[in-house]
């Protein structure tokens, strides 16, 4: 299909002829939103205001060369580089996961958890980090703190280090593989807070997801083996016996299938005096908080 005129309004009618079969018409309007803010640095306000504007030829050509991107299944976040995640902008790419909702939801139960805490005085440890944003997100919001992210990719260590340096904090980027002895020169003791979003996506359930994750994003963050779905939260709760504080706090994000599993786990080791689950925005079993002796 060739494109009528250089005007927004017909670049949208394009964008639903070739990808109304991937997408719905909502979830494709606010993905051209996104486009028109990469590109144009329009606002959404703008998008709607300016949509019978002509545009150069060299933006059309970007906007048209994304909707060709995306009919083949890649996520748009990954075509323009970037996601917004709790107002904040990061760059992404396939060695990071797309930040979700749901993980917003968890950043935003531990800075009210921690709002009245002194916030020179908390260090706090994410495991597992991605792009970043669960530790950058937390230092922006609790400046005074001390932050770590620790992760075992270099490539999406990379990516955390630059969102650090885009959102202007100091958050500390480690290589780690939890599974194996943490290096206690490098760890804090003594934390404030653990938090972790490991993988918990069950192999068998690969057949059952979206392509555009299945094809697309880093299954190393994804996926954990079936015989032992909850190995990360197991590890990480027995290391909150020498890494955690007296009173510090530990926070999941889960795969509600398993997250009365993990409770129980935390519950056995004897480490915590509070433990509690909580539900997401869609009222799954989605969080875990616990608190040390």
């Amino acid at each position: 299909m060739r494109i009528a005129t250089n005007k927004l309004s017909d670049l949208y009618e394009f964008y639903k002829t070739e990808l109304c079969p991937i997408y719905d018409e909502e979830e494709l309007y606010a993905i051209f939103e996104l486009v028109c803010e990469h590109y144009l640095g329009y606002t959404k306000t703008d998008t709607r205001l300016k949509f019978q504007e002509n545009l150069n030829q060299s933006d059309v050509l970007n906007i048209y060369d994304t909707a060709k991107a995306l009919k083949t299944g890649a996520p748009v976040q990954y075509i323009l580089g970037e996601a917004y995640f709790y107002n904040l902008k990061f760059r992404v790419n396939p060695s990071t996961l797309i930040p979700r909702p749901e993980t917003e939801e968890l950043v935003d139960l531990i800075i009210n958890e921690l709002k009245s805490y002194n916030s020179s005085l908390i260090t706090i440890l994410d495991i597992g980090t991605g792009s970043g944003c669960i530790p950058i997100t937390l230092k922006k919001h609790l400046p005074h703190s001390k932050v770590t992210g620790i992760d075992i990719s270099e490539k999406a260590l990379e990516v955390a280090k630059f969102n650090a340096i885009k959102n202007n904090v100091d958050v500390k980027f480690l290589k780690q593989d939890i599974l194996s002895d943490l290096n206690s020169s490098l760890i804090t003791q003594n934390l404030s807070l653990i938090v972790s979003n490991p993988p918990y996506v069950l192999q068998s359930e690969a057949k059952q997801m979206d392509a555009r994750v299945l094809d697309h994003e880093p299954h190393l963050a994804l996926f954990v083996n079936d015989h032992d779905p909850i190995v990360f939260y197991k590890r990480i709760i027995d290391l909150c016996s020498s890494y955690l504080e007296e009173k510090g706090i530990l926070f999941f994000e889960m795969n509600p299938l398993y997250a009365n599993d993990v409770k129980n786990y935390a519950n056995d080791s004897k480490i915590f005096n509070f433990i509690e689950i909580l539900n997401d925005m869609s009222g799954k079993q989605r969080f875990l908080k616990a608190q040390k002796k």
